[in-house]
């Protein structure tokens, strides 16, 4: 049997430009918060690796958790001139579901959401076949929030693409 080893023990030094966001990470950070991150990874250095998932049809890694870290190292010369533009990452191994259910779980254990891509994301895993339970466990969801998030994506998907108007009565 295989010891599992955890992928933070296999952290590397990515090119910056070899790394690319995903389309479904729902957390935002207010411009104070990101001056702060910038601050933070000027006195103290990257101190957590981001995580990607390695894509060799394209040989880029796909962000999975560490967005704005990625961003300061894109937006801040003095970080990128000092960190050469390389970017600590630490790789996983997973299907598409189950990599945005690692984003997921990285930011609601330390930041807010947008509803909008939240309700995107419940749509996008549900459209996979993810079962309701399925994305109750690996998203950390409660019932009741699922059921809004539904509720929020099915009313946006009744009225796209369509021309709406409300009535002169």
């Amino acid at each position: 049997m295989i010891e599992y080893e955890s992928p933070v023990y296999k952290v590397i030094a990515v090119p910056v430009e070899k790394v690319m966001a995903n389309d479904y990470n729902p957390n935002i950070v207010a411009p104070p918060e990101m001056q702060l991150l910038e601050l933070s990874i000027w006195e103290d250095g990257y101190t957590m690796p981001c995580v990607c998932y390695y894509l060799p049809e394209v040989d880029k890694y796909e962000l999975v958790d560490g967005y704005h870290r990625y961003l300061v190292l894109k937006t801040s010369r003095r970080i990128y001139e000092r960190e050469k533009g390389l970017l600590p990452v630490s790789v996983i191994q997973k299907d598409i579901s189950n990599r945005m259910a690692s984003t997921i779980r990285h930011n609601r254990a330390r930041g807010t959401h947008n509803v909008e891509l939240m309700g995107h994301i419940v749509s996008e895993l549900t459209k996979a076949g993810m079962s309701d339970q399925w994305i109750l466990k690996n998203i950390g969801m409660e019932k009741d929030e699922l059921l809004r998030l539904k509720q929020i994506t099915g009313l946006a998907e009744l009225f796209a693409n369509k021309d709406f108007s409300l009535s002169d009565e």
